[in-house]
């Protein structure tokens, strides 16, 4: 995504803060300069219209093939599901599917598999005999076996699954055996888009062409950009509805806005404040869906570098509230890392609270000088705010640095391309911006163990606890949901009450479409689920 600029960034704030002091309603400010031509947009895109002319195509007449247009705002060189995260888009592509699912309500639903069973550190898997591939080969548990092996030797993330005994039973049944009790070996791995199942002797390409078991098959693949699929004639699950679906890639949030409006794509998820106001105002011509997701804005406050009293100074000023609003409904404000509503999200945080901040800073030692801003030993406070150019952490950022100046805190910002490969693994920040799923699969350890482990990346951070250690230790093995989610609230309110992260947002999803274009993942909390066999369009 392309870099926004500061100034522009900074004549927003002084516009909003110049329109509050008026009475005025703060409008939302866009993720992108107006009228900026897109630079992945399919065909030729004119300038953006103050009104939106009339789509470019009309709904396909009857006997013509119903092929959807939407557009993905990342793109990867592989449709090999197994390697880095490349099955998450096979998986919004309706290309691969996984054991098992995870629905609209969280809850873990078969999927080419009928059934597991628990017994000790040993899990039965009962396929469904009807699951087959594209080419027609029945799905077998010896496929599947090589499949999950295969799924350890080539991703670094499942690593661990190279120290499972995975065997199969007969045509239909297989057992996992790993070295612990692990009671989240469905939400964690065998619903992860990385475990999409693969022919592996029937692809004769897996990087180009793999042949998978879902609703769709590849029709043209050009890696990084546009993909095209096509309906699997011999789909196992029921009758798939469209002749196929094209993806094309716009990872300029101008592109796709500018693609909607013309008619050029048919929708997309992840819009932006200012094109939701824009769809939200012609509902006649645009579908928005907006519901709670999982995917979360926080930073990490480092205890290396950063007092006790400081680091609740800053979590007593930053607004979540604030953020909220001036991201136009496009997040959610954050207590913790999972949302309200789950029996897991039950913790709490102080509200905002200027006073108490700075008088936080003053037990500190510090002090007002004469511009305003807290100093010690003729040292002013400032604050390194580092965050990368994605998930309107860079907004945030200036945000965040307006409220610290506002109670006489200095910051500087530092922003990045690939946190992964800077701050977050270097831990050269006081605060670092990040964004991640935390709920995976309606359960709350991926999180906690990411984020608060001793030995994950985020301890660069200097956040160590004994106590929440030996919770997470229980978390791990423990198989009551009730008890799972009083240990997750008792760990994350720990982290909390130490002021060694602030948990900004919960982002929503907000997906866009034509009338009469359904069933695209626009009610999954996840980004991963697109279109499937019921997607449609008129």
């Amino acid at each position: 995504m392309k870099r926004k600029s500061w100034i522009a960034l900074a004549l927003v704030l002084c516009l909003m803060l110049c329109l509050a002091a008026c009475g005025e309603k703060n409008p939302p400010a866009p993720t992108e300069a107006p009228g900026t031509a897109p630079t992945q947009a399919p065909g030729t895109a004119a300038p953006a219209p103050t009104e939106a002319p009339a789509p470019t195509e009309a709904p396909a007449p009857a006997g013509e093939p119903k092929i959807l247009k939407l557009a993905e705002s990342f793109a990867y060189a592989s449709l090999d599901a197994h390697k880095d995260w490349n099955g998450w888009y096979t998986s919004i592509y309706g290309l691969t599917e996984t054991l098992f699912k995870v629905g609209d309500d969280l809850s873990v639903q078969p999927l080419l598999a009928q059934k597991a069973e628990a017994e000790g550190n040993t899990w039965t898997i009962t396929l469904d005999p009807k699951a087959a591939f594209s080419n027609g080969k029945a799905l077998t548990a010896d496929m599947v076996a090589r499949n999950l092996r295969r799924i350890g030797e080539v991703n670094e993330r499942f690593a661990d699954m190279k120290d499972y005994v995975i065997t199969a039973i007969d045509e239909h049944t297989l057992t996992i055996t790993t070295p612990d009790v692990y009671p989240t070996l469905l939400t964690d791995k065998l619903c992860n888009s990385a475990f999409g199942i693969l022919d592996l002797d029937g692809s004769a390409d897996l990087d180009n062409a793999p042949v998978c078991t879902g609703p769709f098959v590849v029709k043209s693949f050009e890696p990084e950009g546009t993909v095209e699929v096509a309906k699997n004639e011999a789909y196992w699950n029921g009758s798939v509805k469209l002749d196929g679906v094209v993806f094309y890639y716009m990872n300029d949030d101008d592109s796709k806005l500018m693609a909607m409006q013309s008619g050029e794509i048919d929708g997309y998820t992840s819009v932006t404040a200012a094109a939701k106001e824009i769809f939200s105002a012609d509902p006649d011509r645009y579908v928005l869906t907006v519901i709670p997701a999982t995917r979360l804005q926080f930073y990490v406050l480092n205890e290396n570098r950063l007092s006790e009293n400081v680091r609740k100074a800053v979590n007593l000023t930053v607004d979540n509230d604030a953020i909220a609003a001036f991201l136009g409904g496009t997040v959610s404000p954050a207590v913790g890392p999972f949302g309200a509503s789950a029996p897991y999200g039950q913790v709490t945080k102080p509200g905002v609270d200027t006073a108490a901040a700075k008088a936080a800073l003053e037990a500190d030692g510090y002090t007002l000088n004469a511009d305003g801003m807290y100093e010690k030993g003729g040292k002013v406070l400032t604050l390194n705010i580092c965050f990368y150019y994605a998930r309107s952490l860079d907004s945030i950022a200036l945000l965040m640095q307006e409220q610290l100046k506002a109670i006489g805190v200095a910051s500087t910002l530092t922003g990045v391309e690939d946190a992964d490969s800077t701050y977050r693994v270097t831990g050269d920040y006081d605060i670092a911006l990040y964004c991640m799923i935390a709920d995976q699969a309606g359960d709350p350890y991926y999180a906690i163990n990411a984020l608060f482990r001793q030995n994950s990346d985020w301890a660069l951070g200097g956040f160590r606890s004994d106590e929440c250690e030996a919770l997470i230790d229980r978390l791990q093995s423990e198989t009551d949901m009730t008890e799972r989610s009083r240990l997750a609230n008792q760990i994350v309110q720990i982290a909390i009450d130490d002021n060694a992260f602030g948990f900004v947002g919960l982002f929503n999803k907000t997906t866009v479409a034509a009338p009469g274009v359904v069933n695209i993942g626009e009610r999954s909390p996840f980004d991963f689920y697109a279109v499937g066999a019921d997607t449609d369009m008129p």
